[in-house]
């Protein structure tokens, strides 16, 4: 099997072997024979954050595919809600709104998997799942026993967690979440979706209504998977926002975006640094391009190549180093490639 066919970008070569692992014993024993065999392994779930070589993978690839979602609630505690691995994000987050779980509506069309959340730890429009992750369940290939981690032990920042922070160890089994019972959603803390949703920053809106206009939002940025839309044939937003020192924000043009950060830090937009260092939507070529909605976007045409989609990430890369002295980081795990 191709990893092209288990990833949203549509791009890989094949792998040696391919497990599905339907149960949380199997995927433990599947991670389990394959490291004391010594063979490479790769876990995909919903294969949203992937760039895989064209030459494909030396390997064992696990599928994540574990399903369920359990749910214990009260409405002086909230909803203690612990969800299988390989539970589509999505509909972990449909399933929250739907029945007045509140606190991830804002992630709504996120593609991938649940299990991936906490790695990345992901976010957008002004929420994060560090916000209501509770315990991380995972299996240690190291140590090779089950271990959990309460949130505070995750080591959680900005796209950053202590399992990104050592990729080959954990394998991510179960998450569980703390999230608030109620009608109205989180604060929105987002401009963009507060104005949509006609409110202020800070202020709250149905649960329903924030999904609805996230899945809006998304769609017009092609950031909702459509086998019809080539712009969502991508892994997502391809480089982070940028981290800079005051100094390096103060440098940057008197109109580029800046958020001050609690550790002191400047955080600018990597859509705004592409866009104005020349890379319009659409900019590419060979089977490759920028999104023709969304210039963070690097999305494969229909017969791209990961060595094509990996030239315009370098050239990017070096466009907006040219011009603004930052060098942008990768989101997306790159198997057997680098840029």
């Amino acid at each position: 099997m191709d990893l092209a066919d288990l990833t949203t970008l549509r791009l890989g070569g094949p792998a040696r072997a391919v497990i599905d692992a339907t149960t949380e014993q199997h995927l433990v024993e599947a991670v389990r024979v394959a490291d004391e065999a010594g063979d490479p392994l790769l876990l995909v779930g919903g294969g949203s954050n992937l760039v895989v070589a064209d030459r494909g993978v030396d390997g064992t690839v696990v599928r994540v595919l574990t399903r369920g979602i359990a749910v214990d609630a009260d409405a002086c505690s909230g909803a203690t809600v612990t969800v299988a691995a390989g539970e589509p994000w999505d509909g972990f987050v449909a399933h929250a709104v739907e029945h007045g779980f509140v606190g991830v509506e804002a992630l709504s069309g996120i593609p991938g998997s649940t299990g991936a959340t906490p790695i990345q730890n992901v976010g957008a429009y002004g929420q994060d799942v560090a916000q209501t992750i509770a315990s991380v369940r995972t299996y240690d290939r190291y140590d090779r026993r089950l271990r959990t981690f309460a949130a505070a032990d995750c080591g959680f920042g900005y796209r950053h967690s202590r399992f990104k922070a050592e990729p080959q160890r954990y394998v991510v089994l179960s998450v569980t979440f703390l999230l608030a019972l109620g009608d109205l959603g989180a604060p929105v803390a987002y401009g963009e979706l507060a104005r949509t949703l006609g409110i202020d920053v800070g202020e709250r809106a149905p649960a329903a209504s924030v999904r609805d206009a996230v899945l809006a939002l998304r769609r017009g940025k092609g950031m909702v998977l459509d086998p019809d839309d080539r712009d969502t044939w991508s892994a997502g937003s391809f480089f982070t926002n940028p981290l800079l020192t005051p100094e390096q924000a103060e440098a940057l043009p008197a109109d580029a975006p800046r958020f001050a950060q609690p550790d002191g830090s400047v955080k600018t937009s990597a859509a705004w640094l592409i866009d104005h260092a020349g890379f319009a939507k659409g900019h590419g070529g060979d089977g490759v391009s920028l999104s023709t909605k969304h210039v963070l976007a690097l999305t494969n045409r229909g017969s791209g190549t990961t060595a094509g989609l990996l030239d315009l990430a370098r050239e990017v890369r070096a466009g907006v180093q040219q011009a603004y002295g930052i060098t942008l980081v990768n989101e997306p795990v790159l198997i057997g490639c680098t840029i």
